[in-house]
């Protein structure tokens, strides 16, 4: 397969081809999409070594993955995965860099010819990557907001109109007295945006419906005394939100041995994966981790050809109501 065929393909002359693989020149929107689209078709692939020549480019990405306590490694795998996937595509490979790494990981990165571009995950509210990341001359894409993404491009799950969402549900079915079961205590010591945003949209929520709200954060081998405690401490509790996937079995297993059926004495509504709540019959909220991971390296591919891309991308919350959620009687 030459240039020459891909041309032909999208009906645009070799040179336009050229262009919109290198991207030493502005292309429309519409022709750069058509293409990439007769390159994906026709499966054409450059020669590694003559186009990173030519472009000055590795056609490398750094994506750095966050492997450390409290992180539920399944979720930033499928992230991941996705994000190579979706690399592969553009012609990309990736370089893993992991948390430890820090600061010092980007600089050197950023500092040699390794990679063209920055994927970084599991973003705190005051991450002290952020300066480094908006003064390095790289495009780079967060997974996740801090809490001033000014000059930053962002795109994650809206964590907080998840958490919101569960505390309307539970309120509209009747429930004044509810909790959020969830990450472990060291995402919230480091100030994690995910975890924050779900706490604080769960919070917001159920404060303008009058409910009173209450948030535990909960280590997987403390999901048996976190359950107890609470319940015995807050009897009134009749509806729990869970977003902490490890502990979710184990929660359940803690209320009935307290004497709290599901969903006869509590409701439960989990953010997790739709096959696991299914499975356990729950009320939830699915992180698209997969579309999260894609929409990533779109985003760092559209920066990388020069083109603009938004500040913010928030993926929407889906409620998947189940048997665990029902109406409480005389409401």
């Amino acid at each position: 397969m030459k240039i020459s065929d891909v041309a032909r393909h999208a009906g645009v002359s070799p040179s336009t081809v050229s262009y919109v693989l290198s991207g030493k020149r502005s292309i429309s929107d519409e022709t750069r999409r058509r293409v990439l689209e007769s390159v994906r078709t026709l499966g054409y692939r450059p020669h590694a070594g003559a186009r990173a020549l030519a472009s000055s480019r590795s056609n490398v990405i750094a994506l750095v993955v966050p492997l450390r306590s409290g992180i539920h490694v399944p979720v930033v795998m499928q992230m991941a995965i996705a994000a190579v996937t979706t690399a592969r595509s553009y012609d990309h490979d990736v370089l893993l860099l992991t948390q430890d790494e820090g600061v010092g990981g980007l600089e050197r990165v950023a500092g040699t010819a390794l990679v063209d571009a920055i994927i970084v995950m599991d973003v705190e509210l005051h991450d002290v990557r952020l300066p480094v990341l908006r003064s390095l001359g790289r495009p780079s894409v967060l997974i996740g907001f801090p809490a001033d993404p000014t000059g930053l491009t962002c795109i994650d799950f809206d964590f907080e109109a998840a958490g919101a969402a569960c505390a309307e549900h539970l309120a509209d079915l009747g429930h004044r007295e509810i909790a959020l079961i969830g990450a472990p205590p060291a995402v919230y010591e480091r100030g994690t945006g995910f975890a924050e945003r779900t706490k604080t949209g769960f919070q917001r929520a159920a404060a303008d419906r009058g409910v009173r709200a209450l948030v535990r954060p909960c280590d997987p081998q403390d999901a048996r005394s976190t359950a107890t405690e609470l319940l015995r401490d807050h009897p009134g509790l009749t509806g729990i939100v869970i977003h902490n996937e490890p502990t979710m079995e184990p929660l359940l297993t803690a209320f009935r041995a307290a004497g709290r059926r599901v969903p006869d004495d509590l409701s439960v509504i989990a953010i997790a994966p739709d096959e696991l709540a299914e499975r356990l019959g729950l009320t939830s909220i699915a992180i698209p981790a997969d579309d999260v991971g894609a929409q990533a390296v779109s985003l760092l591919m559209t920066k990388l050809e020069g083109h603009e891309v938004p500040g913010a991308t928030l993926l929407p919350p889906r409620l998947v109501i189940r048997s665990s959620t029902p109406e409480i009687p005389g409401t």
